[in-house]
């Protein structure tokens, strides 16, 4: 996904963290992670994202065969969810691409127990996920997870993961 801005002068990190603000989130020191910032003030260190960057998330709806997109800069502001967006700073010239996102939140769902009882629950969700069908195996969607979990501290054992295919 190549834009004709600098993708590095809105993200300064190789993945940022974007809420209803649409503001990249802070990172901590050395971790690579998001954290509040020490004076508890908010955690908007960079410019609001150019509605062009938001755009290319809907190439996710033809590659997932979907209707309407899913992920786009109103539903991201008017939802309490979370967009992790990966990006190679130093492709398109130098001027950096964005090479997928990963949207997660919190979502009411009713599950079975184990004794076939429902359950109403709201477990963190993956809500939407694409990377770029060029850059795909190269284990891009692997790290966006995993600095997900890192970030949200969940420990992946003990978690149940649901794939959907096609």
């Amino acid at each position: 996904m190549d834009f004709s801005f600098d993708i590095n002068q809105v993200f300064s990190e190789r993945v940022s963290i974007l809420d209803h603000t649409l503001d990249a989130g802070r990172k901590s020191a050395g971790t690579g992670l998001s954290a509040p910032p020490p004076d508890g003030g908010p955690s908007v260190v960079t410019p609001s994202v150019p509605e062009p960057l938001m755009e290319p998330l809907e190439a996710a709806v033809g590659a997932q065969q979907l209707p309407a997109s899913i992920t786009s800069a109103s539903k991201l502001q008017a939802q309490g969810h979370q967009l992790y967006l990966l990006k190679d700073g130093q492709s398109n010239g130098g001027r950096g691409v964005a090479v997928g996102f990963l949207k997660v939140g919190y979502k009411k769902l009713f599950l079975l127990d184990q004794q076939g009882a429902h359950v109403e629950a709201e477990p963190l969700c993956v809500l939407d996920f694409y990377i770029a069908e060029n850059l795909q195996r190269h284990g891009y969607g692997r790290e966006l997870f995993d600095f997900m979990l890192q970030v949200r501290l969940l420990p992946l054992k003990g978690q149940r993961v649901t794939m959907v295919t096609r």
